[in-house]
């Protein structure tokens, strides 16, 4: 492992930040030295976070370039604000099709994600725009011009597609969105969720798996959205796992 550099294991429902600080915890590294993440998780991601210790903080930008590895779902039927679970649902839309159905509409549109495109950054993130992060306009409600940014994806593959019951669904966001700690709407969100499930009167929704490399600074939770829009179905990121950085695919300390 490269000096001042910790490859962690960041939970589901831990914030970047917190991962970081149970990290120093458990080092017990001192307050005076300096730790950052070179590269953010949302709270419902999990996977490699890259910590930069020391003397290293001050080439967090070369990290931030790093090429990036996700496993993630996508569950269709919903959209939400956020366009991950964490997130009020916006649009339903009741589900009438097979896997083999849904697995022949994702082939036929899954190549064009491949090479260059703009993706917009999703108004519930922590880019700025005139020093304020764009999640605190979406919570104001105030108008504000969404940023592009050019990414590039070397491979994207489909996996699998399963069922998701109506009660193992409602379970599933519950829990998860339980781990959650701090301000994130949770009480809101997990009400939303439950109306919309109970007004969704399909039998089972849909979750697909995928595979995805992709370069630094493009969002899963927006990729996954842009595959429901393509094939006109509300859709979200379920789960978001990212598995590589650069060459780094293994964890070093695990926190």
């Amino acid at each position: 492992m490269p000096q001042n550099l910790a490859v962690i294991n960041k939970k589901e429902g831990e914030t970047p930040l917190e991962a970081l600080e149970h990290f120093r915890k458990k080092q017990k590294i001192s307050l005076d030295v300096p730790i950052t993440y070179a590269g953010r998780l949302d709270p419902m991601a999990k996977g490699l976070l890259i910590l930069l210790l020391g003397q290293k903080t001050k080439e967090k930008e070369k990290y931030l370039k790093l090429e990036k590895e996700y496993q993630f779902e996508v569950l269709f039927g919903f959209s939400t604000d956020t366009y991950d679970v964490l997130g009020k649902v916006t649009k339903i839309q009741e589900i009438n099709l097979t896997t083999k159905d849904l697995k022949e509409k994702i082939e036929k549109i899954l190549g064009s994600f491949l090479g260059k495109s703009i993706q917009k950054y999703p108004i519930y993130s922590s880019r700025t725009v005139k020093g304020k992060p764009l999640f605190s306009y979406a919570r104001k409600g105030e108008k504000v011009e969404i940023p592009t940014k050019e990414i590039f994806i070397k491979k994207i593959n489909l996996k699998k597609i399963q069922k998701i019951s109506k009660t193992a669904l409602r379970k599933n966001v519950c829990t998860r969105i339980h781990k959650v700690s701090g301000d994130f709407r949770q009480a809101e969100i997990l009400d939303v969720w439950r109306k919309s499930i109970n007004q969704n009167k399909s039998k089972y929704y849909l979750k697909a798996s995928f595979f995805v490399q992709i370069s630094s600074g493009g969002y899963v939770r927006s990729l996954a959205k842009e595959l429901g829009d393509k094939i006109n179905i509300p859709s979200l990121a379920f789960s978001i796992k990212r598995t590589k950085i650069g060459k780094w695919c293994n964890v070093d300390h695990v926190v």
